[in-house]
């Protein structure tokens, strides 16, 4: 059984690995997991899922797979006969309960009811006097009060249920389709990582202590380190402005998540397209500029060098010069960005233009033509794409 679970999980995008399913077989067999299914739901993921952007394809996975398992119980309470049903409440109802149902329409009334409610209601009901739940006057659920009421679902578990946690999918903003929040940029964002020791020695190397100790006879020798910091450096640079006033949003985010993500973060704006100079305050776009030769020869080649632009323009804005829409450009936009990518080799260009949309802009197929294909959706899986290309 578990084994064809294992094969659906792959089927279904998640890249699981026989080690990994035989972890999760070790575990069953230590009985971490005592056999309940909400427990085994936890156990698995944390076997069989490595990445948190799998968690909904998981939850998606599991739900099919065991539903059925779970949906059981309530499967054969709503098909109980009404003959059961209209006996059992013969036994247990007072005389004058079952004058109350008479004087509501008689007992094929109630159940006509309660087969329209069935129909009706989308979700759990929580106290009240109509839908079928719990705690209330209606006279369908459990664990309420009504003298012609069917109870139904009382006998089963009255704790979360994981069924619950995969139904709801609470991981599902982590699928790569859908749009991007800042904890999403943020997971992406980490794969573009590499960490060093920098600065003062003012760390505890608790491995490095236990070791000079054990050699220097059982005196403790304590051994210090810099403290470890992400040592990518990143060049970002941001489309602003027309065009991109409807990513203002997501563009935002990305900036917050990679101003938290990198320490050496340098970040400037542009309209468009690249040219003679950028800047780094949109209020003093016009007064206070940086020639992009100053940055050229400002930040070494080791950035990783990010620009973030639908790209959607006209074309001679990028291969003419003149063609820029707000000034007198002697160079044309494509001469500058060459000269980036010619000093920063490990360059990406995010566009949050919907990439099914790429094609009906000459523009866009002109500036993914310059950084040789190195263009990426501004999504989670884009995102993601676009940190392995940098890390290469």
């Amino acid at each position: 059984m578990l084994a064809d679970f294992f094969l659906k999980l792959r089927a279904g995008g998640i890249p699981a690995s026989v080690k990994e399913y035989l972890t999760l077989m070790e575990a069953l067999q230590k009985k971490v997991s005592s056999g309940n299914l909400d427990e085994f739901y936890f156990l698995s993921r944390a076997c069989l899922v490595k990445d948190e952007g799998n968690y909904d394809k998981f939850d998606r996975v599991f739900g099919a797979y065991f539903r059925g398992i779970v949906s059981l119980t309530d499967s054969m309470t709503l098909a109980i006969p009404e003959e059961w049903l209209r006996r059992q409440a013969e036994l247990l109802l007072t005389d004058e309960e079952k004058k109350l149902i008479e004087s509501l329409g008689g007992w094929e009334k109630l159940m006509e009811t309660l087969r329209k409610r069935l129909e009706e209601q989308k979700g759990r009901h929580q106290g009240g006097s109509k839908w079928i739940g719990t705690g209330g006057t209606s006279p369908f659920g459990a664990y309420g009060y009504n003298p012609e009421g069917v109870r139904i679902g009382q006998e089963g578990s009255r704790n979360r249920s994981a069924v619950k946690v995969w139904d709801r999918r609470e991981y599902r903003n982590l699928d790569d389709s859908v749009d991007l929040g800042v904890r999403n940029i943020k997971i992406a964002l980490k794969r573009l990582r590499k960490f060093a020791r920098e600065g003062a020695a003012d760390e505890l190397d608790l491995d490095d202590t236990i070791r000079s100790t054990a050699k220097n006879a059982g005196y403790l020798d304590i051994k210090m380190v810099p403290e470890r910091h992400n040592a990518v450096k990143v060049l970002l640079f941001l489309d602003v402005g027309g065009s991109m006033e409807g990513y203002v949003r997501v563009c935002e985010e990305l900036f917050s998540a990679a101003r938290t993500e990198f320490k050496r973060l340098e970040y400037f704006y542009f309209h468009n397209f690249l040219y003679e100079s950028v800047w780094r305050d949109n209020r003093r776009r016009n007064s206070e500029r940086t020639p992009t030769f100053q940055v050229l020869h400002k930040y070494a080649h080791d950035y990783k060098l990010i620009f973030v632009g639908d790209a959607s323009m006209s074309p001679y804005e990028i291969g003419y010069p003149g063609g820029s829409v707000e000034h007198n450009n002697e160079e044309a936009g494509a001469a500058w960005l060459q000269r980036m990518l010619d000093v920063y080799p490990h360059a990406a260009w995010l566009n949050p233009t919907p990439e099914e949309r790429w094609g009906y802009y000459e523009s866009i197929g002109m500036v993914k033509q310059l950084m040789g294909d190195r263009m990426y959706p501004l999504t989670l899986e884009g995102l993601t794409r676009a940190m392995r290309e940098l890390t290469r």
